[in-house]
């Protein structure tokens, strides 16, 4: 049952680190295809790759420059350039040379690239984990606190009406002996029940 979960969750963490080789590659072998229908030494499909590689590093240079300037944008964008560079030159040369090595740049660039955003979500993930765990750590604490404040509430009320209770059964054995004067209790200084608590206690 466990075995599906832990194989989602390592091809989860592994398909973004693959990715750029994945992206690269992808347009090398289109590419050689490409090349291998009639692409090769084809100056009109060169120029068109040239003309769309060169638009798109446009896109993303304005996208990077501007006032509301969005990175994630701007990264697809040199991406894109980028291999359609790579896919033009895959399409257009006769050997593997060239393109193997253009392919090699193509993934150090990506993976530089990529390797600058990862940095940044991790950051932000790390920020975001360590401000749940300190809110997470007051909740608790301002509950433990209330928690300790609740239960010394609690027995100071048991403890009052433990001692009432002593009281009262106390003046009511009292009132069973010969010569007993509530008034002079109260003058000695203990608190006075008032008659109809007395008055229950008795007929319990």
């Amino acid at each position: 049952m466990n075995e599906p979960t832990a194989a989602r969750h390592w091809l989860a963490l592994a398909a973004p680190k693959a990715a750029p080789a994945v992206a690269t590659s992808t347009m090398l072998i289109l590419g050689r295809i490409w090349n291998a229908n009639g692409a090769e030494h084809s100056f009109g499909d060169a120029a068109l790759m040239t003309v769309l590689a060169a638009g798109a590093a446009a896109a993303g240079g304005f996208a990077a420059a501007g006032r509301a300037s969005d990175s994630t944008i701007a990264g697809t964008a040199f991406a894109a350039s980028g291999g359609l560079a790579l896919a033009g030159v895959a399409g257009y040369a006769d050997g593997l040379s060239l393109p193997l090595l253009l392919w090699a740049l193509a993934t150090v660039i990506a993976y530089a690239l990529a390797a600058r955003h990862w940095r940044n979500d991790r950051r932000d993930s790390i920020a975001y984990e360590r401000h749940t765990t300190e809110r997470r750590e007051e909740h608790a604490h301002v509950e433990r606190v209330e928690a300790l404040r609740a239960g010394t509430q609690i027995q100071v009320a048991r403890e009052g009406a433990a001692y009432a209770t002593a009281l009262a059964q106390a003046l009511i054995h009292r009132e069973a002996l010969p010569g007993f004067d509530p008034a002079a209790l109260t003058r000695a200084g203990l608190p006075e029940l008032p008659a109809t608590d007395t008055t229950k206690e008795i007929r319990g």
